[in-house]
């Protein structure tokens, strides 16, 4: 079982954290304060159904952020050559 997670979610200093490559990932994104909201509230409410509100919040920052990475991979790429046979 995974309770120990959920025993302090308001806990970020832990260094099971920092070694954790979900968080780190999560961390680069900029929504970490919105993950953590989540744990928070389920650790609170024990049902996801009650934390959808953070669910929605946690997606939508995220959905922005691979938005914007998508777009800044995407001006890094050099232009595409198209072949001479035409």
């Amino acid at each position: 079982m995974y309770s120990h997670r959920m025993a302090s979610p308001h806990d970020h200093s832990r260094k099971d954290d920092e070694d954790d490559p979900v968080e780190q990932m999560i961390s680069r994104t900029g929504c970490a304060e919105l993950h953590y909201a989540i744990q928070e509230c389920m650790a609170e409410h024990q049902d996801w159904r009650a934390c959808q509100s953070q669910v929605q919040t946690f997606k939508d920052c995220m959905m922005n952020f691979q938005k914007a990475r998508k777009e800044q991979l995407r001006q890094h790429q050099p232009p595409s050559t198209k072949s001479a046979a035409s």
